[in-house]
């Protein structure tokens, strides 16, 4: 395998200075670390029309006290509810007569704003995510209108069983901890918002070292900078270097092992799994391979035994997590009540079996071969690009090119996955169902 030369992490260079990260052909992904510790990194994307730009923040729930529960999620609506210099319909007004799209999510640990223009309008675009992101007002008026809006979210959520079912999962593997909680925060929370506690979690979160600003596109990182540095001003000032890639022990209470959450409901939802781990261990490709061999497609091990051959269930998929310091791992189903001790005890044979034997080596290039498509077909349009530039940045420090990452992935044999699988596969499982049940003990046999 060729040696790709390391490039120092972004909070290891010196305000004032640009790296070039890596190359695709002709294209070059670059980094420029701003006074103040803001970081800026670019990727042109040949042959497209289009520039998308975001503003990521290593701030997310996990960083919230419990009484401030849904904060950053809050936040992340405030935001575009008018700045200094432009009321909401402004905002809105001057994204739509570009026909862009600007919009922001908010996850455990970081929130991204993001617009995605015509490469002619990166200026607003730029323009426009620095005034919202640095210059919001908060005002209470807003706060108390928004109140609502975010309660509605999470009425939704709890009317859709799959999301509720998810939030009850984490919440039991995970325990109290910020992790475990909802990134919507609870009605509760919510309802007590007070304008001092999200605009003080805005104040006091919100520093620019924790930030990265991605664009890709039809973009010149020169420009981008000009833009940036034009956007901000005299805010860019300092020589603090940009903050660390979130590192830590999660100290994680004891999972659950059973939990329902009784719910009139035609079918049955399933979610069954374990702890697993962090984004920066190294068997994260050894985990994606074994993610998408068991539960990632038809043509899947869990897939074929749930649904081909026994009809079971509709719908049957794994899934994982990674964060800083901790993640899961888990499998869905969704069938008839009468069925459920069944699916349960049907997908419980397979972890077990592929805990005890692997995975054969059709499976495994199988799942190499899906994490190999997604992972390029996944990044066709500026908007993928920016977010995979913009994220990894964030969370890792630095840059893995496309090239790097296959490498990664193609180097996977099944000896890694048969260990990886004996690991995890034996770990504690934790149960969530959400379905038409009153108590634990009407679950049926197998569960």
């Amino acid at each position: 395998m060729k040696q790709q030369k390391q490039i120092a992490g972004g909070h290891l260079q010196r305000p004032g200075t640009t790296r070039v990260l890596g190359r695709s052909g002709d294209a070059a992904v670059r980094r420029t670390v701003l006074p103040g510790g803001l970081r800026v990194v670019t990727e042109p994307v040949p042959g497209v029309r289009s520039a998308s730009v975001g503003i990521w923040v290593g701030v997310g729930s996990r960083d919230e006290a419990k009484q401030q529960a849904g904060a950053a999620h809050y936040l992340e609506h405030l935001l575009f509810k008018g700045t200094a210099k432009r009321t909401a319909v402004d905002i809105a007004q001057e994204i739509d007569g570009v026909g862009g799209e600007l919009n922001a999510f908010t996850a455990k640990e970081h929130t991204c704003y993001y617009a995605h223009v015509l490469d002619r309008d990166l200026p607003l675009a730029v323009d426009m995510l620095c005034d919202v992101v640095f210059d919001a007002v908060n005002a209470k008026s807003d706060v108390d209108v928004e109140r609502s809006v975010v309660l509605e979210e999470i009425a939704m959520r709890d009317d859709d069983a799959e999301d509720l079912l998810h939030e009850l999962f984490n919440s039991a593997v995970l325990g109290d901890h910020p992790l475990g909680r909802s990134v919507l925060g609870t009605e509760d929370s919510i309802t007590a918002m007070t304008r001092a506690r999200v605009h003080g979690f805005y104040r006091s979160r919100y520093a620019m070292p924790k930030m990265v600003v991605a664009a890709a596109g039809n973009v010149e990182h020169g420009r981008v900078l000009r833009l940036v540095r034009k956007a901000l001003g005299d805010r860019l000032t300092g020589d603090e270097p940009p903050a660390p890639p979130r590192t830590g022990r999660a100290r994680l209470p004891q999972q659950k092992r059973l939990v329902l959450q009784p719910d009139d409901t035609e079918q049955a939802h399933l979610l069954l799994g374990c702890r697993s781990f962090d984004r920066y261990d190294e068997r994260r490709f050894a985990l994606g391979v074994l993610n998408a061999a068991l539960g990632g497609g038809m043509s899947s091990r869990l897939f074929q035994e749930v649904r081909e051959r026994r009809g079971l269930a509709y719908s049957v998929y794994s899934s994982t997590t990674a964060y800083s310091d901790a993640g899961t791992f888990s499998v869905y189903a969704g069938c008839t009540p009468d069925r459920l001790g069944e699916v349960a005890t049907v997908i419980r044979g397979v972890l077990a079996g592929v805990a005890a034997d692997g995975l054969t080596e059709e499976e495994v290039e199988r799942g190499r071969g899906q994490l190999r498509g997604g992972l390029v077909l996944g990044l066709e349009d500026s908007a993928a690009r920016m977010s995979r530039i913009g994220k990894t940045e964030l969370n890792y420090g630095r840059h893995f090119t496309v090239e790097q990452t296959l490498e990664r992935i193609d180097a996977v044999t099944p000896e890694d996955v048969a260990e990886l699988a004996a690991e995890l596969l034996r770990r504690p499982l934790t149960t969530a169902v959400v379905g038409p049940y009153d108590t634990l003990e009407d679950l049926p046999d197998g569960v």
